[in-house]
This record gives structure tokens, C-alpha cells and sequence, in this order.
């Protein structure tokens, strides 16, 4: 019977067992990064043959065996770390590997050159030590005389040369095989932490505190959209994964925080497209004594910051909208200023400011009228018509970036009105190419005003509309201790970091984004296939 390769490498771990060599170790003393010895190409090496009868141990780093090639009393390998790959040589006169601590150059009649022949395979991870050189092509190698096994992989790899090639589907259920032979993901993923470090030191010099609210409560507040529901065992009750943290950080202004921040993960029980994920990444903000005319000022100078702290971000890019057509947007301040109300009307022909609360038939027919209609239009009330309204109408002709401003004070139950005109609340967002990636407010403060505004979410709630915004007495309560004026704002991480670096699905900058089990998936064309 034939083994599986898995078996084999099953089997060449415990071998390595029975030679008293654990094959899963449990630290090593790396001392340089790859890439710090690439960058030491220029300087001057000893050639090959002058190292093979004295190597010297003068680099010690560690990583993944990519491939790996015998050549009678030579053989090469190439190892990758995290900052990059070098190619190794082994020579069979000067191979040692270390075991409990001590070099050895054979265990139980077994050569250590011979051992790294016959029980490492590619994907294994290793340490190693030894000299720099340059190849007769110029390649920098290193010669390895000692080498450590570290954690040997019983999985194979597949093909070094193509990887998961253009499955996408096994690169998101797979991410870390799709890091290893793909450069480019893992950079992208380091390069989204360094964003996040940099929005975070941005907010810092402003002298904002970041803060932690809670994931789970008592009501899914704070956005317009349909929540996870969870039950609490211990209190015997249904609680909400958050929709957004904008609540608990406006409390939190209550409390004498005056600018607070918080880098949340977010939950939205809705659809899956490229620019929608329902666990999410948003980064939201509360500032005392602000507008949202301020909050404008305030998202153009945080662009810059990012542009000029990130070099490998560019200012000018394409950006794909939903319907699959690409434009060039540029980042560059200022941004284009759209009213919300004026440009629906001149889009559609229907004045979205002109309806009152209990007008949802009135503009139901209106819009069918108008010769539109949406998935829900029939359960969906007044708010939620307005808004399916711009997306379809609006939206998609906007490349911006474009703040647009001005939206109907039913829409947004958490904002301020503005004290001139009653019908519209002092609220804008940010728009790319037809993709929404930043929301702020003047914010609503008043608790009286507050709960009139959750009363008709609750009826719209009641009437069966899944989107409406739900109440918060608790928060309410707060609001009653006295807040202060203040304006929020909340940015989608992972939207505005796939549109900064061109990605076309949100997916492709999730490190590990949500996916249905693959079993599920197998099933589904089973039956499919039965049928």
C-alpha cells in the first residue's frame, strides 16, 4: 500500500522522535531577520571554497523551507522569513545539526547532511547558522553549518511555483498558504497594521484617549441596520452584538472624556458583497465642542497625515464601483460638497425633504411611481425608503471623494438639526466612486429630542422594518445627566483600506474573513447534483 505524502511526513516526525529530536522545538534564539542579510550584498565575502574548510557561524536566523534540492555532497535550499527568502547552501563535509544544545555532525549512524535530506521536507521550519557568500551568478547564499528542526509540517505545501494560483476561494478560507506563496498579500496584511498605527498615532497628537466599549448590550443602537442576536445564559436574556460603539462613546463624553476614539469590531447581520462584511472593522470618534463642519477640516487633515506618514499609499487612484466600472479619484484636499436632498431631487424628480413623519405610503407610491423599486420596498418605512432612494439613484454617480451633506432630519435619529433649516440634520459622508467609507454628525444632544426620534424607529421597527434603529433608554439616561455639544465620526477600516489599495473585494484586506464551512458548501452541490 501506498502512503499519502501526509502519512510519510506523519511518519518522518516520529522518526525524528525516535532519534531524540523534537520535532516541534520550542523556542530558537534568532538573531537576524532575512532581509537584514540581503541588504548585506555589497560587502565584501571569502568564496565558497576558501568557507568550506572553516565556515564561520556569523549569521543565526530562522524560517520556512520553500525548496530544497540534494546534489551528491551539495545541496540548496531556500528559506523564508516574514521580511524575505535567501537561498542556503549545505555541504556534506560541514553540516552539523544542533540537538539539545550541541552541534553534532551524525546521530545513530545517520549524517546530519544526510538527515536533512531524508526527514526535512519543504514547508518544514528551521534554524540556521552559518556564513555569507556570493554565488558564481551573484546570488547571495548562505552557507549553513549548523541547522536546528523547529516544527515540522505534516500538511504539504503543493506546488512552490503556483500555490493556490487564482483560486480565491481557497485564499480567503486559506489565508496563511496564500501568505506564503503570495508576496503580495502579506505585505498587504503588514501594510494595513501599519495604517492602523498610523490613524491611531494621528488621533494621539490631537490629544484624543482611546477607549474599549462594550460588544454586547442591551439594544442594537447607534446605526441603522439589522443586528446579531445572541443570548446571555447567566442573565437569561437576548443581548445584541453591536452595530456600532457610537452610544457608549458619546457616554463616555458624559463622563468628562472630551475626545475619545475606539478601533471597534462591529456586527451586522446583512449581505455579502466586495464592500460588505458583516463583522467588521470601524474606527469612531466623539469630540466635545465640534460640529461637523469641523469634522470635515479634521477627515482631510487625517488623509494627508496618512499619505505622507505611508509612502506606499498613493494620493491618486482607481477605484471600481459596484457595477464594475473604474475611475481615477484623487485624494487630494478639498472635497467635493454634495447636498444630500438637492441631488436626489435633481436625480429623481422626489423632494426626500418634503416628507414628514407617517408619510411612508405617500412616498412608496411616489417612488414607484417614479418608476423605481427595491427587494423590501413594501415592508420598509419612511427612512429606510429615503436612503434605498439614494443608493439606487444617487450613489452611483458620485466619484468624488465627496462629502455629502445635508441629509432629512428623519434619517439619522442620532443627529443634530440644523438650528436654520428644521428638515435637514447636520450630518455628511464620505463617497468614493459610489462606496460610502465615512459617516459623521453634528450630534443630537438633546434627550428629549432623542426620544421622540427612537419612538418613530420603534414604530418603523414595529411595522417590520429590520433596519430601523432600535431605542436606548440607558443611553438616554445619560444623555439626561447633561452632554456636551459634540461631533462623531465613524470609518469603515476595512473598506477605505481596500479602496486605498485597490483591492476590488473587501476580503482581500481581512486577514481572515468570514466564510461559510467548506463542508456546507460541498453539501450544497451534492444535492444540487442529486437533484
Amino acid at each position: 500500500m501506498t502512503l499519502s505524502e501526509y502519512e510519510v511526513r506523519k511518519q518522518k516526525a516520529e522518526k525524528l522522535r525516535e532519534m531524540g529530536i523534537n520535532p516541534y522545538a520550542p523556542k530558537y534564539d534568532k538573531t537576524s531577520m532575512i532581509q537584514d542579510l540581503l541588504t548585506k550584498k555589497e560587502e565584501e565575502f571569502r568564496d565558497v571554497e576558501e568557507i568550506i574548510p572553516s565556515p564561520k557561524n556569523e549569521y543565526k536566523t530562522a524560517g520556512r523551507l520553500t525548496l530544497f534540492r540534494s546534489h551528491g555532497k551539495l545541496s540548496f535550499g531556500r528559506l523564508l522569513d516574514e521580511s524575505g527568502e535567501i537561498q542556503l547552501m549545505f555541504h556534506r563535509e560541514a553540516t552539523h545539526i544542533v540537538k539539545d544544545g550541541e552541534a553534532v555532525s551524525e546521530i545513530e549512524d545517520m549524517t546530519a547532511y544526510k538527515l536533512i535530506d531524508k526527514l526535512v521536507d519543504v514547508g518544514d521550519f528551521i534554524g540556521v547558522e552559518g556564513e555569507l557568500f556570493l554565488t558564481h551568478k551573484g546570488e547571495l547564499t548562505l552557507f549553513v553549518t549548523n541547522y536546528t528542526f523547529l516544527a515540522k509540517a505534516i500538511q504539504p505545501l503543493g506546488d512552490k511555483f503556483h500555490g493556490i494560483g487564482e483560486d480565491q476561494e481557497r485564499a480567503y478560507r486559506h489565508r496563511y498558504l496564500d501568505m506564503i506563496f503570495n508576496k503580495e498579500s502579506l505585505e498587504r496584511m503588514k501594510l494595513r497594521s501599519k495604517f492602523l498605527k498610523v490613524i491611531r498615532e494621528f488621533y494621539r497628537e490631537r490629544g484624543f484617549t482611546e477607549i474599549e466599549t462594550p460588544v454586547l448590550g442591551n439594544a442594537a443602537s447607534g446605526a441603522a441596520a439589522r443586528p446579531f442576536v445572541t443570548h446571555h445564559n447567566d442573565f437569561d436574556m437576548d443581548m445584541y452584538l453591536r452595530i456600532s460603539p457610537e452610544t457608549n462613546l458619546k457616554k463616555a463624553t458624559v463622563g468628562m472624556l472630551e475626545k475619545v476614539f475606539e478601533v471597534a469590531k462591529d456586527f451586522r447581520n446583512e449581505g455579502s458583497d466586495p464592500s460588505h462584511h458583516q463583522e467588521f472593522t470601524m474606527i469612531e470618534h466623539y469630540a466635545a465642542y465640534r460640529n461637523h463642519e469641523d469634522n470635515m477640516k479634521f477627515t482631510e487633515e487625517m488623509f494627508d497625515y496618512i499619505f505622507k506618514k505611508i509612502p506606499e499609499l498613493q494620493q491618486t487612484i482607481n477605484v471600481t464601483d459596484k457595477q464594475g466600472v473604474t475611475k481615477e479619484v484623487s485624494f487630494k484636499t478639498p472635497r467635493q460638497r454634495i447636498n444630500y436632498v438637492d441631488q436626489i431631487k435633481k436625480d429623481s424628480g422626489i423632494d426626500v425633504g418634503s416628507y414628514q413623519e407617517g408619510d411612508d405610503e405617500k412616498l412608496r407610491a411616489d417612488v414607484k411611481k417614479a418608476g423605481y423599486t427595491w427587494e423590501g420596498i413594501d415592508k420598509q418605512g419612511l427612512v429606510t425608503m429615503i436612503d434605498y432612494l439614494y443608493k439606487k439613484v444617487t450613489r452611483p454617480k458620485i466619484v468624488g471623494p465627496a462629502f455629502i451633506v445635508n441629509y432629512p432630519q428623519l434619517m439619522q435619529p442620532l443627529a443634530r438639526t440644523n438650528d436654520y433649516d428644521k428638515n435637514i440634520v447636520e450630518q455628511w459622508q464620505l463617497l468614493i466612486n459610489g462606496r460610502e467609507v465615512i459617516k459623521a454628525y453634528s450630534e443630537l444632544v438633546d434627550p428629549v429630542e432623542q426620544q421622540k426620534n427612537f419612538d418613530a424607529q420603534a414604530a418603523a421597527l414595529e411595522a417590520g422594518d429590520e433596519e430601523a434603529t432600535a431605542g436606548d433608554p440607558e443611553f438616554v439616561q445619560a444623555m439626561e445627566y447633561g452632554m456636551p455639544p459634540q461631533s462623531g465620526r465613524g470609518m469603515g477600516i476595512d473598506r477605505i483600506f481596500a479602496l486605498l489599495t485597490e483591492q476590488p473585494n473587501i476580503r482581500d484586506v481581512i486577514l481572515f474573513p468570514m466564510m461559510k464551512p467548506a463542508h456546507m458548501l460541498k453539501e450544497k452541490t451534492e444535492n444540487t447534483e442529486e437533484e
